[in-house]
């Protein structure tokens, strides 16, 4: 991949926030200019191939692994990498948002590696991206970026006179920085990502092209940067292999996230009766199609040679004795089965979770840094397993619709007013479980399960709550939003900053 002959045109707009000299300088700004005008044309014919693959499924296409790349799935000889500087052992990950508190809980919570979440855990005000910047770069743990996705831009800074790609804004950044305080190699030093909502191989692709551009750009050696992708797409789970391969070279791994996950099967299913989803309470990890995705997941990166990591513990524990035991508890046997599956590590949200998590895969991995031994040859997953959401599904309750609303009425509220994930009923929520909250009330809208005018009914109940417990929220802007989105003809899309922005509402109600 050859740099555009001329230097692209990258203009900021706005004010400079905190921490913009260092973070914002001249010579950076310059690389991920570079970056943008030598990608962005992939960038958008890979959304639009997003939307024709959306529209093929829910107009009633199948799923299934895709035949192009039998060849890859069929070859056993390839591997990926043997693991980084710092990604040897990966049996606990904290994860969280890219702010002061943020990297000080991750520093203080004791787990070696820190998953700096600027897709999710951080609402993405100009001001939080640059500063998030400066706080990653000044952390001594191993970090792991999380960039925005794809389809966001960065309306702040224009690249020929268009806004940038959010994805590369992010990694641009950070890339160059990393590479510039000359922590290019050496023990966790990186640069090294966590790639948000890659949804095939072929953007897998496009993320291993962004970064052979660093690295021969920036003097890094090839395969220096490393990155672990979250299969957070229904999509995705079908091409595991595939993505590994697209990024042998610099894989870290996949890792499980059914926020997600669960919001990506609302919008691949739309027509589906049959794929209605309960409340989110009644999902746990052993529903038939997430237990077949887990396995999945272990038994393809354990046969590449790659980590695999579950999904991230959201608890919080309660104040008082009892409550707190109880979350611990439950987070042991969510862990220990990830440990007896044959994960390598896991992600959690809360420090006081961090001994829990290590506990449990002590316990099984016994003095080893992992267990890429255990290929998992017992697994048979099929693409009628990953797709047997019918075993799992039912109706909501009344309860459950509330809690769906009330997550995403707060998450939204928290990002208009720029600010991080929030804590809802002993859970951290953040852009993904808001996401999968307001699919969940489109597609019980869409059934029949639940009527518009009940609907707008609990969410108005749940503005009024908010506006009780928290002042200067801006509860009012939040539900328009909210109820904009889940009474949309369309699935709603990733949560981010235009989210407001929602399809044309049906006739038979409006917000």
């Amino acid at each position: 991949m050859t740099a555009p002959t001329l230097t692209p045109t990258v203009h900021l707009l706005g004010d400079r926030p905190a921490r913009s000299d260092e973070v914002l300088t001249p010579e950076a700004l310059d690389f991920v200019a570079r970056l943008d005008a030598a990608f962005a044309g992939r960038r958008a014919a890979l959304l639009a191939e997003r939307r024709h693959r959306a529209a093929l499924l829910a107009g009633g296409g199948a799923l299934d692994l895709v035949p192009a790349t039998s060849a890859v799935r069929a070859d056993r000889s390839w591997r990926v990498a043997a693991p980084a500087p710092g990604l040897a052992d990966r049996r606990i990950e904290i994860t969280g948002p890219p702010t002061r508190r943020g990297a000080d809980r991750a520093l203080a919570s004791g787990a070696p590696v820190w998953v700096a979440d600027f897709a999710d855990g951080v609402a993405p005000a100009w001001g939080r991206v640059v500063e998030g910047q400066a706080h990653v770069l000044a952390s001594p743990l191993t970090v792991l970026v999380r960039p925005r996705g794809w389809h966001l831009t960065e309306k702040h800074l224009m690249v020929a006179g268009r806004p940038a790609a959010a994805a590369l804004v992010d990694a641009g950044l950070h890339l160059f920085h990393r590479a510039r305080a000359g922590r290019g190699s050496g023990a966790g030093a990186g640069p090294y990502f966590c790639l948000p909502q890659v949804e095939n191989h072929l953007e897998a692709r496009l993320w291993n092209d962004v970064f052979t551009f660093a690295e021969d750009r920036l003097g890094l050696p090839y395969g220096t940067v490393r990155a672990s992708v979250p299969v957070e797409t229904i999509g995705a789970a079908f091409e595991m292999e595939e993505i590994l391969y697209e990024l042998r070279a610099r894989s870290a791994g996949l890792a499980t996230d059914s926020r997600r996950y669960l919001a990506s099967v609302v919008r691949a299913f739309p027509h589906r009766p049959d794929f209605l989803l309960p409340d989110r309470a009644k999902i746990t990890m052993t529903a038939p199609f997430l237990r077949a995705y887990t396995e999945l997941l272990v038994r393809t990166c354990h046969r590449r040679g790659a980590h695999a990591i579950g999904g991230p513990a959201a608890q919080v524990p309660g104040a008082d004795a009892a409550a707190h035991e109880a979350v611990l508890a439950r987070v042991r046997l969510d862990k220990e089965r990830e440990a007896e599956d044959g994960f390598d590590g896991s992600r959690v949200a809360h420090p006081d979770l961090v001994p829990v998590c290590r506990t449990a895969f002590d316990t099984v991995l016994a003095g080893r840094p992992h267990q890429l031994e255990r290929t998992r040859e017992d697994v048979h997953v099929t693409a009628a397993g990953l797709l047997s959401v019918p075993r799992s599904s039912g109706r909501p309750t009344e309860a459950g619709v509330r809690a769906a609303l009330g997550v995403a009425l707060r998450c939204a509220d928290s990002w208009l007013r720029g600010g991080t994930s929030v804590v809802r009923h002993g859970l951290v929520e953040d852009a993904a479980t808001a996401e999968t909250a307001r699919c969940q009330v489109w597609q019980w809208l869409r059934h029949d399960v639940i009527s518009p005018a009940a609907v707008l009914r609990l969410l108005a109940e749940e503005a009024a709550a908010l506006t009780e417990e928290q002042p200067g929220a801006r509860a009012e802007e939040a539900r328009h939003a909210v109820a904009r989105t889940v009474l949309g003809a369309e699935p709603p899309g990733a949560f981010g900053p235009d989210f407001a922005a929602a399809p044309r509402a049906r006739g038979r109600a409006r917000a």
